[in-house]
């Protein structure tokens, strides 16, 4: 760790880290879809944009020159890992940013008609479309967890525009978004896509896949957080979100996170290389893995969501008879993290919006637990992960009895 900080900067940097790295020392990190550790080479790319050149990337000094030069870098970096060129790509603040300077121009584009987006979409895409005064055609999904696309057929005479989630962050159910923005533009309409949970995960495409923008973010494939991004398509107008300075061709104001930016291009240039390296396949067999050995250990278990269209690293499970939140109490004991559908709804006592929409009981909704890896977990945690999961079953099926009730837990 010294090493790559130096200095008196580098003491101070690696004594605070060491110290958060103890306190999650032996935590089976399984709710990487909420977040994922940095990696070490992303810390490397970003240290010297904090502890060295702090100059504006807007300057026409040399220091301020080096920033950008390293901001068009980044750029391309993450242009690269979509399909996409470097001056397609706008960098945001965040994932949620992103998604609502999509729809925000979006607003300012179209004329009338209706958003069409999908009944399992982010609260980021639901509530900015539900806040803007314009009609609202929620597409339905089936019991996967698919958008049914004969509903998006007979929604484009009234349309003004579409957005849809690439996979969605609590199921890892991916959406047919080929055949969605075929329909699309057959009729017309603009697409913005919501692929935070797909982009670093599985190959994603701009060209293959001709969406006219596409949201991501950073922390989702092992960068920083408060970093994103927007693929906006080259010719598509654009209203921006930020008025101020001009930044980012004018579609983004506001003075740069160069480190930030750095860090992301470098987990872009990384989760690029993963993939063309098959970690989707090692993934994949780790979450299969963990599934199998529950699915045959633990009765009353069962898989949420289309099993042939997810993300490689995405097990949604509901286990009868377990409050899930009694769970995620006695797995935190364990040292397994994990989450009860979006990080965004914890400690929300309402049953998920996606299970709901997926027709999913209400009661059964409330047995349900997210477990997301990433390329950092080992088939051994993962099989490790599957066994204290099962005892945590045992246990509180112990003291709730067969059925969901109040949540009594006695973690000694």
């Amino acid at each position: 760790m010294r090493e790559i900080l130096g200095g008196e900067f580098a003491e101070s940097f690696g004594i605070v880290f060491q110290r958060y790295r103890r306190e999650d020392e032996g935590v089976i990190d399984l709710d990487s879809n909420a977040t994922t550790a940095m990696l070490p080479q992303v810390v490397e790319a970003m240290l010297p944009w904090l502890s060295g050149n702090h100059s504006n990337p807007s300057g026409s000094y040399r220091s301020a020159k080096l920033a950008r030069k390293a901001i068009d870098e980044a750029r391309g970096h993450v242009a690269d890992l979509i399909g996409a060129d470097a001056e397609e790509i706008i960098f945001t603040g965040s994932g949620t940013e992103s998604v609502n300077a999509a729809l925000h121009s979006l607003d300012k584009l179209c004329g009338k008609g209706a958003a069409v987006v999908s009944s399992i979409e982010h609260s980021a895409v639901l509530r900015y479309v539900e806040s803007r005064g314009r009609e609202v055609v929620i597409m339905p999904v089936g019991v996967g967890g698919r958008i049914e696309l004969d509903f998006l057929e007979k929604a484009c005479g009234t349309a003004a525009y579409v957005s849809v989630m690439s996979a969605n962050n609590e199921t890892g159910v991916i959406q047919p978004l080929s055949e969605l923005v075929r329909i699309a533009k057959e009729n017309g309409l603009s697409v913005h896509t919501d692929a935070i949970q797909a982009v670093g995960k599985i190959p994603v495409n701009v060209r293959e896949t001709p969406v006219d923008m596409l949201s991501m973010s950073a922390h989702k494939l092992h960068g920083p957080k408060g970093i994103g991004a927007l693929y906006l398509r080259k010719g598509m107008p654009f209203f921006p979100l930020l008025m101020g300075g001009g930044q980012e061709s004018g579609k983004r104001s506001g003075t740069e996170n160069t480190a930030a930016i750095v860090a992301m291009g470098e987990a872009a240039r990384l989760a690029k290389a993963a993939i063309q390296e098959g970690a989707p396949v090692q993934i994949s067999a780790m979450r299969d893995a963990f599934e199998g050995r529950l699915l045959e250990k633990v009765s009353g278990c069962l898989q949420n969501g289309d099993r042939d269209h997810r993300l490689p690293n995405t097990s949604h499970l509901s286990f009868d008879g377990c409050d899930s939140a009694g769970l995620l109490i006695l797995l935190d004991d364990a040292g397994v993290a994990c989450s009860a559908g979006s990080a965004c709804m914890t400690g929300k006592s309402k049953p998920s919006h996606v299970q709901l929409a997926m027709g999913i009981p209400e009661q059964r909704a409330k047995t349900s637990l997210r477990f997301s890896f990433s390329r950092l977990n080992t088939p051994d945690e993962a099989l490790e992960a599957a066994e204290k999961v099962a005892k945590a079953v045992e246990k509180l099926r112990r003291v709730q009895g067969h059925g969901v009730g109040p949540v009594v837990i006695y973690t000694s």
